[in-house]
């Protein structure tokens, strides 16, 4: 049976940390998901064909990345919902325009979170913005930026990426939202 459990796992140290530091997208055309190939000693990300162009956003903050599993046993499926919430400081014209791209568009996200390790979400379907604020705040301490969240069903959880992955621009020049 390919579904059988394959390894137990031991209690981990106490030597990580939440949070997001970036996250990078990629238009959904960039790449296929037959372009990904899934290797490493775990499955991890470790080619994608071509150099898809990213676009990193740089985090602080409240952003967050979380996946929910859903399993039904009467109808035999599994899925997993990714759900990437997007704090992001300081309105100008460059990033509203960059804002209704994202919206129209499906993109792929790499997401880097605060220990270092990088996921693909949304590699087979893409992710959608499906909700969105624009605000200005009231007082002058309040929040004046925009909260996106993005939502992706897959069939895979967000994988990681193999560490010698380097072709997609994730560890190489990106375009950041703060040069827009």
């Amino acid at each position: 049976m390919a579904c059988q459990i394959a390894a137990g796992r031991l209690e981990p140290c106490k030597d990580v940390v939440g949070g997001l530091q970036a996250v990078y997208l990629s238009n959904f055309d960039a790449f296929s998901f037959d372009q990904i190939t899934f290797g490493g000693t775990d499955g991890e990300v470790s080619a994608i064909a071509g150099t898809p162009e990213t676009f990193k956003y740089e985090l602080r903050g409240t952003s967050d990345f979380n996946e929910t599993i859903t399993s039904s046993r009467e109808n035999g499926t599994t899925f997993y919902e990714q759900v990437l919430t997007l704090n992001l400081k300081k309105l100008t014209p460059k990033s509203h325009k960059e804002i209704k791209f994202i919206a129209t568009n499906r993109p792929k996200v790499f997401v880097e979170d605060n220990n270092g390790n990088i996921f693909l979400a949304g590699a087979e379907f893409g992710m959608d913005l499906t909700a969105g604020n624009i605000t200005r705040g009231a007082a002058m301490g309040d929040s004046s930026g925009y909260t996106l969240t993005l939502t992706g069903m897959e069939r895979q959880p967000a994988e990681f990426l193999d560490d010698t992955l380097t072709n997609v621009g994730v560890t190489t020049s990106s375009v950041y939202i703060s040069d827009i």
